[in-house]
């Protein structure tokens, strides 16, 4: 069992969160970690001893809006219409992705990076589990082939996102071009 962290290192956690959702929101996934730290009011040793990688800085950078998203996906889970369910969580997905510079090359590392049972309990593992639902769901509607993957359709997603990054709207972009390659995964 995890002991409680003391009140000072409780502290130095929430401010280098702090700091490096102002550095992410600023400067993408690549932010840099002595700026987070010194910002922080912290030392690097101690920004490590927090966050041991960048993966897990940025873990919990995305971790709340993720956790956004997959409560959408349980919410969406109850439409009538599930073709339609999902194409609205992939949009919520692309916008976000292409609102924060870096997430999607961030969260495709960690797909690539992790072994099975680490990849579950990341960002990139709990959004894949959280659509699995929704595609069964559109699958057996009939509105998804049946060949399709949940990881099919975030790559899509985040290749997207990516292409996007230095487009002068990179949301409505990553929507429009989104929406384009959806028509081709349906029956």
């Amino acid at each position: 069992m995890e002991r409680p962290k003391r009140a000072d290192a409780r502290r130095n956690h929430d401010r280098i969160l702090a700091a490096a959702q102002v550095a992410v929101a600023r400067d993408g996934a690549d932010a840099s970690l002595e700026e987070i730290a010194r910002q922080a009011g912290v030392g690097s040793a101690t920004l490590h001893r927090h966050f041991p990688s960048r993966l897990a800085l940025l873990e919990a950078v995305f971790l709340d809006r993720v956790e956004t998203l997959c409560s959408q996906a349980r919410e969406l889970a109850a439409d009538p219409d599930p073709g339609a369910a999902l194409v609205t969580w992939l949009r919520a997905i692309g916008a976000y992705a292409a609102n924060v510079r870096g997430l999607a090359a961030s969260l495709l590392r960690s797909a690539c990076e992790l072994d099975h049972a680490e990849r579950s309990v990341t960002c990139h593992g709990k959004v894949s589990d959280a659509g699995e639902e929704l595609l069964s769901r559109a699958r057996q509607a009939g509105a998804v082939r049946p060949d399709v993957s949940v990881g099919d359709l975030l790559t899509l997603v985040n290749a997207l996102s990516l292409a996007t990054e230095r487009h002068p709207d990179p949301c409505a972009e990553t929507d429009r071009l989104l929406l384009l390659a959806l028509e081709g995964i349906g029956p």
